[in-house]
């Protein structure tokens, strides 16, 4: 898959005294920031070229594809340039740990390890919805079409409230994420996304 981004040329390599460019890596499902490295025109254009990240290694000076030896790779979704063209912010899909050490990534810590898991949930769900595999619960739902999530979503958001007018805390978490899940899966089934509604949420806060 090759990516589409701006040609090596155009960014700005000076500003670092080895000319390498730093490139932070970023999961495109969940957001969470999952590593920094460094690319030189040949790993730039091998990462575009292949969809997949690749290095430039400061410390054995040679290119290095992220996942090469593990099998955790980095498939690209997209890659940006900031504003001075001087750092690159590359949204990936990891398949398994970032970092060295087994952690999700490498600032491991720094954030909840369910941060973003509503998103990466929905991707989930769209993989559900293009295999349609069997016994898959979320197979069943799509199979009874968009009335009956609907009929769902209304269950859940009864249970919902009815816990949270108990005062029964986590009984209402409880119901809610089964809300959140079955308001998923009917956006998925209707053709919408969280992208949706967080453009409309921001329109009404504009």
């Amino acid at each position: 898959m090759k990516i589409t981004a701006k040609p090596f040329a155009e960014l700005d390599s000076a500003k670092q005294a080895d000319g390498l460019i730093p490139a932070i890596v970023q999961d495109a499902r969940t957001l969470q920031v999952l590593m920094l490295g460094y690319m030189n025109r040949e790993a730039y254009e091998k990462s575009l070229a292949e969809g997949r990240v690749t290095f430039y290694s400061r410390t054995r000076r040679c290119l290095w594809t992220k996942g090469e030896t593990s099998g955790n790779y980095l498939d690209i979704v997209s890659v940006t340039a900031d504003c001075d063209n001087d750092t690159l912010l590359v949204r990936a899909i990891p398949h398994g740990p970032t970092c060295h050490t087994g952690a999700k990534t490498c600032f491991d810590g720094s954030a909840p390890e369910t941060e973003g898991f509503i998103r990466y949930l929905q991707s989930v769900i769209q993989g559900r919805h293009a295999e349609m595999p069997e016994g898959s619960y979320t197979s069943k739902l799509f199979n009874r079409g968009v009335n009956k999530i609907a009929q769902k979503v209304g269950e859940e958001a009864v249970e919902t409230v009815i816990e949270a007018v108990a005062g029964n805390r986590e009984a209402m978490i409880y119901e809610a994420s089964d809300l959140i899940y079955h308001l998923l899966v009917l956006l998925e089934a209707t053709g919408c996304s969280l992208a949706d509604l967080e453009a409309e949420l921001a329109r009404r806060h504009s």
